[in-house]
């Protein structure tokens, strides 16, 4: 097994490093049939537009990954059994949204399509984020490359995550009767962070407890 010297005196794990870089790349593939599914379960305009958008940078993502394995010398076909795991959490999602749209209440496939996308970014960004430590420390070619795949997604990826769950929270917030915001502040405060999504989250919070805390338009 290769392995890189990287800072710190550690070093990578190549069968790792591919185990990762496929399970990133399976995951984006389940991300297209996931948003194209989900398109067909929207309701509201400016969430459907939101979903379209993620789906062409979910497409670029796809092929961001299988240019990261050329240049790793990694065959991006190449099926283990995290990406089997990975492909069948993907399509189970996209059967839930059909399960969904078949009990005939538009609205709550909507909330389902929506949570159905939070948990496929959730993977998407951890595994990123992942993407990105080891570009970070491994200072060969190979870690060049990482890094700079993951530079090039790192904020459309933020979006993706922290945006969707604003849609999730304000949807359910709606369903229950409570004041909500659509589209949720995330989307107004083109939230990239952690921080800005507790920002963006204090925000809703004045609105539905006035005087509790004040918005904040900051990231």
């Amino acid at each position: 097994m290769r392995t890189h010297c990287i800072h710190r005196g550690t070093t990578m794990n190549r069968r790792q490093m591919r185990e990762l870089l496929l399970q990133s790349l399976e995951a984006e593939l389940g991300g297209v049939r996931i948003y194209s599914q989900a398109i067909e379960c929207a309701v509201d305009p400016g969430l459907a537009s939101q979903w379209k958008k993620y789906l062409a940078e979910t497409r670029e993502h796809v092929e961001t990954l299988q240019a990261l394995c050329r240049k790793l010398g990694l065959d991006s076909e190449d099926l283990t059994n995290g990406r089997e795991i990975v492909r069948h959490i993907g399509n189970a999602l996209v059967e839930a949204m059909q399960m969904s749209r078949r009990e005939g209440d538009p609205l709550a496939a909507q909330r389902v399509a929506c949570e159905c996308v939070l948990l496929a970014e959730t993977k998407d960004h951890a595994d990123w984020e992942l993407i990105g430590q080891l570009g970070r420390h491994d200072t060969s070619e190979d870690g060049v490359a990482l890094l700079e795949a993951y530079e090039s997604i790192e904020d459309q990826e933020d979006a993706h995550l922290y945006h969707t769950r604003g849609w999730c929270r304000e949807l359910w917030i709606d369903a229950l009767g409570l004041p909500s915001v659509l589209p949720p502040p995330e989307e107004r405060l083109e939230v990239r962070t952690a921080i800005g999504a507790a920002r963006a989250q204090a925000s809703v919070r004045a609105i539905r407890r006035p005087g509790d805390t004040e918005p904040l338009d900051a990231q």
